[in-house]
């Protein structure tokens, strides 16, 4: 099998078109144009003219089936060129079923010439002659099915939509796992793109849940199952590395634009490896940034709960003045708030369910938190202050090392054991160097800015 170097179908494009150069360019020189690639018709092409007669050749390249509708004419292997006939047609039918069932990608070549007539160069019907067949294997990366695994764990549904064929996007789907044996065609799982857009708009939002694998479609098709999966109330991510990917990519909530080969039309996220990989990576840090937001959210609203009760308890006669709050908000609070940020994704994150787009910042467990610390510290306060009659840097003292072990408390609001993980690499480890950075910055308030922060020095009983 001939492996070409670079992007596959154009380099075949090249390479086919040079090798039948002696049937159908014998004689021709100065090309006119290139057409891109039409995403409707599925094929491009080049134009070329013959300065001895003036006739105009049109070399299409595109999808298999689509170039065989349109040929009345094949070139054999002694280069003469036939009539095709019905059964040359389902033979070679049979031979583009048999390549996308196997997950290749099935290519035709064809030709037609015109006598100077540039009217009629994009009117292919019957027109064109085969020149041949090729099968591309577009190989899975190895890590796909490992990475399609991880974000169905945590939660997200993903979909392949391909302008190639549906028996090869079967294939293909197969391969990466996105699909199974198990899966019942009749459920809508696999589709075709004209089938999704020709159904009504109840219909699309019926099925849009269901659909895994949607071949032959257009981007038109792509932009409807966005629309309609965002209509059904879900969070929806677009991957596309070319132009026409743009407007799926703009309707979506997140573009995933690849780096290396992608288009510029969305900037939102940039995998700059071209790994399907990285979105797992990217899905782990976005929850992760979400979480520690609530993380710090609820040390932050703990500490003001308990100085608005302690302010009123005590009758306005707080033991903490302003220059020790300023110092618990901005340096203590800055230090956790960076000791959450380092704390990196774990897999017990990434088997949790996605956030709904409608779901409340402050959780159910996050205002249970916010009670039971707020409960507690309050207790602890006012029984120093009532019964425990120590000095006012000594609550002050107190009040701080509450904020650093509420710390490790929110860590992951839903963990009941709080230690977890410390020890670890992915951050951890970097948890409690903060942690003790915020300690010694606490000793040097108490110690030796007593001016600053209205305290005094500590006895080593205290």
């Amino acid at each position: 099998m001939w492996q070409p170097d670079g992007e596959g179908t154009s380099v075949v494009g090249r390479g086919v078109l040079r090798h039948g150069r002696r049937l159908v360019e014998e004689g021709m020189q100065g090309g006119m144009c290139r057409g891109a690639f039409n995403s409707h018709k599925k094929c491009s092409g080049v134009i070329t003219r013959d300065n001895t007669t003036g006739s105009v050749v049109v070399h299409r390249k595109g999808a298999a089936e689509v170039v065989l509708a349109n040929c009345s004419m094949y070139v054999g292997i002694d280069g003469a060129t036939s009539e095709l006939v019905f059964e040359q047609r389902k033979q070679l039918e049979k031979v583009i079923n048999d390549m996308a069932v196997g997950g290749l990608r099935c290519l035709a070549f064809a030709y037609k010439e015109d006598a100077g007539d540039l009217s009629m160069v994009d009117d292919d019907e019957g027109l064109l002659t085969l020149l041949g067949l090729v099968g591309l294997k577009d190989s899975c990366r190895p890590d796909v099915s490992a990475t399609i695994e991880a974000v169905r764990k945590a939660g997200v549904a993903v979909k392949m939509v391909t302008g190639d064929n549906i028996l090869t996007a079967r294939a293909i789907a197969r391969e990466c796992g996105i699909i199974s044996s198990n899966d019942d065609p009749d459920e809508g799982v696999v589709i075709e793109g004209h089938e999704f857009r020709s159904t009504s708009i109840v219909r699309q939002l019926e099925i849009a849940d269901k659909i895994l694998v949607m071949g032959r479609a257009q981007p038109l098709d792509k932009l409807l199952l966005v629309q309609r999966l965002k209509q059904t109330g879900h969070v929806v991510a677009v991957t596309g590395d070319g132009p026409n990917d743009g407007p799926a990519l703009k309707e979506a909530d997140i573009g995933l634009s690849m780096g290396i080969q992608g288009t510029d039309v969305t900037k939102d996220l940039i995998i700059l490896n071209d790994r399907f990989g990285t979105v797992v990576t990217a899905t782990g840090w976005g929850r992760s940034v979400y979480f520690n937001i609530q993380s710090q959210l609820t040390v932050n609203v703990t500490a003001l709960c308990v100085d608005i009760v302690s302010a009123i308890t005590m009758g306005g006669n707080t033991p903490l003045t302003t220059a020790q709050l300023m110092w618990v908000n901005m340096a203590m609070g800055a230090a956790s708030a960076l000791a959450l940020a380092v704390d990196s994704p774990t897999v017990a994150l990434m088997n949790r369910p996605p956030i709904a787009r409608t779901a409340p910042l402050v959780s159910n467990a996050m205002w249970r938190n916010l009670a039971a610390q707020a409960a507690f510290q309050t207790a602890v306060l006012l029984a120093l202050q009532y019964l425990g009659k120590v000095s006012d840097t000594m609550i002050f003292n107190v009040f701080v090392l509450c904020q650093v072990f509420n710390e490790f408390n929110v860590r992951d609001i839903e963990r009941k054991n709080v230690l977890e993980g410390l020890l670890e690499k992915n951050g951890g480890r970097m948890f409690l160097v903060i942690v003790a950075m915020t300690l010694v910055l606490h000793v040097l308030a108490v110690e030796v800015l007593t001016r600053f922060a209205g305290t005094e020095r500590l006895g080593s009983g205290q």
